[in-house]
C-alpha cells in the first residue's frame, strides 16, 4: 500500500499500526504496572476509610450507651441520696421522739416523788399534830387529876375545853 504523500504531511499504514501496536501495549502495561497498583492502593484507602467510618460509628455508639448508663447512674445516686435523706429524717424523729418521751417520763417521776414527799411531809404534821393532842390529853388528864371532879358539868367544861384546844391547834 502506498501512501498518500501530501508535501508537509505525509500517513503510512505501516506508521499507523506502529502506533496503535505501541498505544495498546502502552496500555496493556499501564494497566499492568500503574492501573492495578493503583486500583489496589484506592481500593485499600476505601476499605481504610469505611474501616474508619464503622469505628466511629462503634465509638458513638459506645458513647452513647455510656452517657445512658451515667445518666441512670445519676439517677439511682440521687435516690439513693433521697433516701438516705429519708432515713436520716425517720431517725432524727425516733430520737427526737425517744428524747420527749424521757423527758415527759422523768417530770412524771418528778411529780411522783414530789407527791409522794408532799404526802410524808402531811403524815409527819399529822403525827406532830397527834403528839400535841397526846401531850394535851395528857396535860388535861393530868390537870383532871389534880383537881376533883364534883360534877358533870365540871367535866364537860373541861373536854370542852380540851375540844376547843384541839380544833385551835389544827386551824395554825
Amino acid at each position: 500500500m502506498t501512501g498518500v504523500n501530501f508535501e508537509f504531511f505525509s500517513i503510512e499504514p505501516s506508521t499507523i499500526i506502529g502506533v496503535l501496536c505501541n498505544t495498546l501495549i502502552l496500555f496493556l502495561l499501564f494497566k499492568k504496572f500503574l492501573f492495578a497498583p493503583v486500583n489496589k492502593i484506592i481500593d485499600e484507602r476505601k476499605a481504610q476509610v469505611s474501616k474508619t467510618y464503622e469505628e466511629a460509628d462503634a465509638a458513638l455508639e459506645h458513647a452513647k450507651s455510656m452517657e445512658s448508663e451515667y445518666t441512670e447512674k445519676l439517677t439511682a445516686a440521687r435516690e439513693e441520696s433521697a433516701e438516705i435523706l429519708r432515713e436520716a429524717n425517720k431517725k432524727a424523729q425516733v430520737r427526737s421522739d425517744e428524747i420527749i418521751a424521757a423527758a415527759k417520763n422523768e417530770a412524771s417521776n418528778m411529780v411522783i416523788k414530789a407527791n409522794a414527799d408532799i404526802e410524808k411531809e402531811r403524815k409527819r404534821a399529822v403525827n406532830r399534830i397527834k403528839d400535841e393532842i397526846s401531850d394535851i390529853a395528857v396535860s388535861i388528864a393530868g390537870k383532871v387529876i389534880e383537881k376533883e371532879m364534883t360534877s358533870d358539868a365540871e367535866q364537860d367544861r373541861l373536854i370542852d375545853e380540851f375540844i376547843g384546844a384541839i380544833g385551835s391547834d389544827d386551824e395554825q
